[in-house]
């Protein structure tokens, strides 16, 4: 049995049919924006290997410092111990993040962080009085993590865990905000999208802890971008019915929109806030769940007085040093310039793909680029001209689209384009 063989009759994949596993590549190494299989072929990364290896694969720094710290301190346990990277790390955290998010909680994984700040809201409710705020509310379309509470918030029709609902909580779901980042805002509430948010807080406010959902970018749920001026006009709402607010950045957060955080478009800051993928510039999983003091002191002063959450491997060290790298980096670099650069050169070369046939739209924001097509678009059949092309591209849904990494070339850039006009066009 080959290696390849036992993968495909013993490793189950993520979204995949055991029977009917697709087409599965061998990666023996990877460096920059390549990867290279076990017979040689070199495949652009265009997806960032699910968004998250800003800096490229293996990225120098950020390898160092992990094998330096883990000739120190592999791990240790958090709960009563701490140790230099988890501080420092912290401290980098403090200088980037909106000012008011003063408390940082390590966790394990982007799923995890929601489940945190999920967690974090329906404490703080019972602490400061208001036992029966358990539920959220958040809008259609959206995407938050495959872990159970993340599933409850996730869209039940055109998300991914439709089949669950019957088992899991059951939240409040607004219409995904209708206003594109590109159009112009209208007043009018009943055109804007906050009128139906204001009807649901309104209507349910004393079973809702808090307001959960992607700013400006809803990721897996349809890589859709929309108008800041909602998430203004929802921190006022949530305030206005003593509703916390939380943003999850998981996909958006280091740079990926064009801002440091999508956050940054607007002119509020969240109670609570999300962060993953690219935190370790893709190098180890790791997340984080910032929040306000409002929050974490409510929640002490309440019973039992302690935030009941513990990952094994929270704040591990490897992790910690792996996360301070990668910002490093990003202080280093002109990353502002690449993404820029990647910006308009998604917008020039996916332009074409308007005039295909069965295209519905092409949308690019900061290093993201979008080809939506009028019907489903099969992931294995893209993974089957990866060879043929030098691209590995990663379709769901109606979406052919590419978050490279910001060190992707111009030349590397064009292949990229290159391949997702040729999946518009055969799939």
């Amino acid at each position: 049995m080959t290696p390849l063989e036992f993968d495909q009759k013993h490793l189950w994949h993520p979204y995949t049919n055991v029977e009917k596993p697709g087409p599965t590549f061998v990666a023996k190494e990877a460096e920059g924006v390549w990867i290279t299989l076990d017979d040689g072929t070199r495949l652009i990364d265009a997806m960032s290997s699910w968004w998250c290896m800003l800096h490229g694969h293996r990225n120098p720094a950020i390898t160092k410092a992990i094998h330096e710290q883990l000739d120190r301190l592999p791990h240790v346990m958090f709960g009563g111990m701490t140790h230099d990277p988890a501080i420092e790390l912290g401290q980098k955290l403090l200088e980037i993040t909106p000012p008011s998010l003063q408390r940082i909680f390590y966790c394990d994984s982007g799923s995890v962080s929601v489940e945190v700040a999920m967690k974090m809201a329906v404490q703080y409710q019972h602490a400061v009085g208001h036992p029966g705020r358990s539920q959220f509310v958040t809008t259609r379309s959206g995407y938050h993590g495959d872990t159970w509470k993340a599933m409850s918030v996730c869209d039940p029709v055109t998300g991914m865990h439709h089949l669950f609902q019957g088992a899991l909580s059951l939240q409040h779901f607004v219409p995904q905000p209708p206003i594109a980042i590109d159009q112009n805002w209208p007043e009018d509430p009943a055109l804007n999208g906050i009128a139906e948010l204001r009807a649901i807080l309104e209507k349910h406010h004393k079973q809702i802890a808090a307001f959960i959902l992607e700013p400006v970018v809803q990721g897996t749920g349809g890589m859709y971008f929309y108008h800041p001026e909602y998430l203004n006009q929802a921190r006022a709402l949530c305030d206005e019915y003593g509703v916390l607010l939380i943003f999850d950045e998981i996909a958006t957060g280091f740079g990926r929109t064009g801002r440091l955080f999508a956050t940054d478009f607007t002119d509020i800051e969240p109670d609570i806030l999300c962060m993953g993928k690219a935190l370790t510039g893709g190098h180890i999983s790791f997340a984080t769940t910032m929040t306000n003091d409002r929050v974490a002191t409510g929640i002490g002063n309440g019973e039992p007085g302690v935030f009941m959450h513990g990952p094994t491997f929270m704040a591990n060290p490897l992790a910690c040093v792996a996360a301070k790298a990668s910002l490093d980096l990003l202080d280093q670099s002109d990353w502002n310039a690449n993404v820029s650069r990647i910006e308009a050169g998604l917008t020039e070369q996916l332009a074409p793909a308007r005039d295909l046939p069965n295209v519905a739209d092409v949308r690019v924001l900061g290093a993201i680029g979008v080809i939506e097509m009028d019907h489903r678009v099969s992931a294995d059949q893209a993974h089957g001209l990866a060879h043929e092309m030098g691209v590995f591209l990663r379709p769901f849904g109606h979406n052919i689209y590419c978050m490279p990494p910001f060190v992707t070339s111009d030349e590397e850039l064009a292949s990229i384009c290159d391949g997702m006009l040729r999946l518009a066009r055969e799939l």
